[in-house]
Formats: C-alpha cells, sequence, structure tokens
C-alpha cells in the first residue's frame, strides 16, 4: 500500500471514530455512559465504542488480505466490547472492591466473577481469534516457516500472538490514566508501524486515534476500557503481523514485565518525575 493510501485509511479512522462518537452520544444510551474524571469533571465514555468501531473498520479496510482484516475486526471489535461490558458494570458500587489482576482472581477464589475476569478473558479470546486468523495469511512474517513446524509450532506461535494482541490492549489500558495518554500512546507505537505490508492496520487504528485526541484532551470524552483495549489490541496485530516466533516472544516478554510493574509502580508518579516524558504527556491537556 502506498503512502497516499496509508493516508487515506488513516482519514477513514478519524472521519469513522467521529462520526461514531456523534451517533452514541447521541442515542439514548448517551446519558448512561457519562462519568466524573480525575479532576471531578463530566465527560463521557462514548470515545471508547466510537475508537473500537472507527479503528476497526478502517483497520480491516486497510488490511493487506481477508484473514488480516478479519483479525482486526476480531481484535478490535472484541476487546472493545468486553471493556465497555467492564466499564458499565465494573462501574457497580459491588464491583470496584476488586481491583488489578490480583484482585479480580481474588474474587474469582471466592466464587464471584468481576466485570474486570470477564473483560481479562475476553481480551485474551479475542486476542486468540485473531492470531489464528493471522496464521491462515500467507503475508504474515514467518508464515511458511510455521507451515513447516508442525501442529505443536504452529499452536505455539498462536499462543504468542495472542499473547502480543492481549498484551498490548492491556498496556493502552494500563496508560488510560490521563487525558490524552493512551492515545498518543497509541500514536507513537502505531505511527511506525504503519509502513510495512500491514501498515493499514495500524494506519486506520492511529486515523482513529488522532480524530478523538482533541476531544480527549478537552475532558470531553474519555476512552475506557473500551477504547484503550480496542486501540491496543489493533495495534498488536500489527505487531503480530510484522514477528515469528521469537519477535513476539521478545515482545510478549515486555508487555509482561511492563504488566507486572504496574502491580508495583505507578506509571503516572514515573511520568511525572521524567523530564521530557511530563511534557509530552502534558501537552495539550487542560492546566490543572
Amino acid at each position: 500500500m502506498s503512502l497516499l493510501g496509508r493516508l487515506l485509511i488513516a482519514g477513514a479512522g478519524a472521519a469513522a471514530a467521529r462520526y461514531a462518537l456523534r451517533e452514541v452520544r447521541t442515542s439514548p444510551a448517551g446519558p448512561a455512559l457519562e462519568r466524573t474524571n480525575f479532576r471531578g469533571r463530566t465527560v463521557s465514555l462514548a470515545a471508547g465504542p466510537a475508537l473500537a468501531a472507527g479503528a476497526a473498520a478502517a483497520g480491516a479496510f486497510g488490511a493487506s488480505s481477508g484473514p488480516s482484516g478479519a483479525a482486526a475486526l476480531v481484535a478490535g471489535v472484541g476487546a472493545g466490547t468486553v471493556g465497555l461490558y467492564d466499564d458499565v458494570v465494573g462501574a457497580r458500587p459491588e464491583q470496584k472492591a476488586a481491583k488489578g489482576f490480583a484482585g479480580h482472581l481474588a474474587a474469582l477464589r471466592e466464587g464471584r466473577v468481576t466485570a474486570g475476569m470477564v473483560k481479562v478473558v475476553g481480551v485474551g479470546a479475542a486476542g486468540l481469534g485473531a492470531a489464528a486468523l493471522l496464521a491462515a495469511d500467507p503475508r504474515v512474517a514467518g508464515h511458511w516457516r510455521r507451515q513447516r513446524q508442525g501442529p505443536l509450532g504452529r499452536g505455539v506461535d498462536v499462543l504468542l500472538g495472542a499473547g502480543v494482541v492481549a498484551g498490548t490492549a492491556n498496556l493502552l489500558n494500563l496508560l488510560d490514566l490521563r487525558p490524552g495518554r493512551a492515545l498518543k500512546s497509541g500514536l507513537l507505537l502505531g505511527a511506525p508501524l504503519a509502513g510495512g505490508p500491514h501498515g493499514g492496520i495500524a494506519a486506520g487504528a492511529v486515523g482513529a486515534a488522532a480524530g478523538l485526541l482533541p476531544a480527549d484532551l478537552g475532558e470531553d470524552v474519555m476512552l475506557g476500557d473500551s477504547g484503550a483495549n480496542a486501540l491496543g489490541a489493533l495495534l498488536g496485530v500489527a505487531l503480530a503481523a510484522r514477528t515469528g516466533p521469537l519477535g513476539r516472544a521478545g515482545l510478549l516478554a515486555v508487555l509482561a514485565g511492563l504488566t507486572a510493574a504496574s502491580e508495583r509502580v505507578s506509571f503516572t508518579q514515573v511520568i511525572q518525575r521524567t523530564p521530557g516524558l511530563r511534557e509530552l504527556d502534558a501537552l495539550g491537556r487542560r492546566a490543572d
């Protein structure tokens, strides 16, 4: 795909996400998506499903093949849907006690299935479905090597791909603690991925993120789990499509390390203490 083609896909992603945002906000479900952000302002979670729909549609349209396009749809829509479930159901008082993966596991041991656990399983399933579809695409990096590996080797590779998709979705969600942070992170990760044979998937996600960034920075909307998970999952598909088993294993190790670190270290505090990151994080945001 040419540079012009990728720019057109990015533009389509931005237009689709903005259109979807308007439709969701004016729908009967719009008022139920209002939340209070960290500063006490009323914002709308409508940006989450809007980004999931716009980015998944544009990413699928920009994919280099049918299987890769289907992988983008499964990852983006699947992760966005279970993220929206957690945004809505997880806001209930009885759900708020379980925080983090450890909290959801503890609740499960007590016989309670939290909305967060539904999201974890759902994002994992979306990642597995997307990775299985990528395995059927001869244009994906390492395809012919996978065909010679046998069922076990191909199965391991699919699991690694699923981990990359789910892990990237989770990482973007962990960063969605301040206006614009997850979208900026998605833009920084997705822009380099917009090149190459599978760049159309990333281009669609980047365009949708750019289209919603002004409203997010203005604290008019927020992504919530739905938008952050969908954006991360789509970028995870773009990453998995361009890497072989070793590359996927390396990416998964990095993602697992960052996830484990988030249980002990506040990413917000790290960003605030780091020159450069602090200024980039605050760029375009309302003054405190």
